[in-house]
């Protein structure tokens, strides 16, 4: 079985291509910095796993997602090799994402770049806050 579960942040904004042809196909890449629960003196608090997904998740990542974004992903590993154009094989390894899904919520995510303004102070006639629920209305509620 070949499965992975990932939760981090996109560590910039994923690069989107574009197959050629008649049915041109969206493959979208990007980085994830996933923090590692136990870490040693000396060494990163995080790894930077590659992902890459394709079609319509790759047009929703190129639309929503952005730079410090926190995801969480799954999908399989993936490995391959390749020859670079100075004759030196180079190894690959990364995420091809079957499923993917905001792991925050995007004011939490925009706090963290900026602090919220406070919220307007109500007006007079705002009272308490709360509804007034009228008269009688107990017997249609579900609880009470």
């Amino acid at each position: 079985m070949n499965k992975v579960v990932l939760m981090g942040r996109l560590t910039r904004d994923p690069e989107v291509r574009y197959s050629q042809g008649e049915n041109a196909l969206a493959i979208a890449r990007y980085t994830l910095a996933v923090d590692r629960r136990f870490r040693r003196d000396g060494e990163q608090s995080a790894d930077f796993i590659n992902c890459v997904v394709f079609g319509k998740s790759a047009e929703f990542t190129e639309r929503y997602f952005r730079q410090g974004t926190k995801v969480a992903v799954s999908g399989r590993i993936q490995t391959g090799s390749y020859t670079n154009r100075d004759g030196v094989k180079v190894y690959t390894t990364e995420v091809v994402v079957e499923e993917q899904e905001f792991a925050e919520s995007k004011n939490a995510s925009n706090a963290q770049s900026y602090q919220a303004s406070p919220a307007p102070a109500p007006s007079a006639d705002a009272g308490d806050g709360f509804m007034n629920i009228p008269d009688g209305i107990d017997e249609e509620l579900p609880f009470n």
